[in-house]
């Protein structure tokens, strides 16, 4: 079974800095893709931030220039490096990851959530 574990979450004052963990039970090459959605109360989910097999990165334009998404292939694990972190970061984020499936379509996997929480 393909899991996928994500750490990291916690408190963190205005202007301060996080870095999440997800961790996949099978090689990240294997992956399409994989990612970060937040879900902030009260909003929408949100694409925080995507990573595909070949390392091209996109960002919301909300995290631009503050947020950077990276992996370590030896670890199976991505990271999502939060600085400049504000209260309207605040919210649930999800790892996950697009994995082909036997057919050849994409199955997605999630991570559990980690709260994210800014404030002073």
């Amino acid at each position: 079974q393909v899991q996928v574990v994500e750490s990291g979450g916690g408190l963190v004052q205005p202007g301060g800095s996080l870095r999440l963990s997800c961790a996949a039970s099978e090689s990240i090459f294997s992956f399409y893709a994989m990612g970060w959605y937040r879900q902030a109360p009260g909003k929408q989910r949100e694409l925080v931030a995507r990573l595909t097999s070949r390392g091209t990165s996109n960002y919301a334009d909300s995290v631009k220039g503050r947020f950077t998404i990276s992996r370590d292939n030896a670890k199976n694990t991505m990271y999502l490096q939060m600085n400049g972190l504000n209260p309207e970061d605040t919210a649930v984020y999800y790892c996950y990851g697009d994995l082909g499936g036997d057919s050849g379509a994409l199955d997605r996997y999630w991570g559990q959530g980690t709260q994210v929480t800014v404030s002073s």
